[in-house]
């Protein structure tokens, strides 16, 4: 029998004074990004109630919303050809890379997820997609 040595495990401690308003219309709180673990991030991510993110694409990162609390719209595609449908906790959303997407909280209390991006989210990919008034 082998003795095998293992790292000591990461606590990563959140601190809900580091919530931040993104300007996709929502509120994260970073839980996990950094250079030193580039392949993952995780973001708890608030919408107020009656309120919709921006429509955007995340180029090179694939996202996943795990729904927590509340419940609303996933809306997926282009403004021309959008596909929507309901969310609830428990949830999970997997939004392929350059894939239009925005959130839409549709009852009374914050609508709560977690965004898991793989690789790291970073600003640089976030990119508004043009919609038409």
């Amino acid at each position: 029998m082998t003795d095998k040595t293992y790292s000591p495990p990461q606590v990563l401690q959140s601190d809900i004074s580091r919530e931040y308003y993104f300007k996709e219309g929502c509120y994260i709180l970073e839980l996990s990004n950094s250079n030193e673990d580039s392949q993952l991030s995780i973001a708890r991510a608030r919408v107020l109630p009656n309120t919709q993110t921006t429509l955007h694409t995340l180029s090179q990162t694939i996202e996943r919303y795990v729904i927590l609390e509340g419940e609303g719209n996933i809306i997926l595609g282009q403004p021309t050809e959008q596909h929507i449908q309901q969310v609830k906790p428990n949830d999970v959303v997997i939004i392929p890379e350059n894939c239009p997407q925005a959130i839409k909280n549709t009852g009374n209390t914050d609508l709560i997820f977690l965004a898991i991006c793989t690789p790291r989210f970073e600003p640089i990919n976030y990119s508004e997609v043009a919609t038409q008034n």
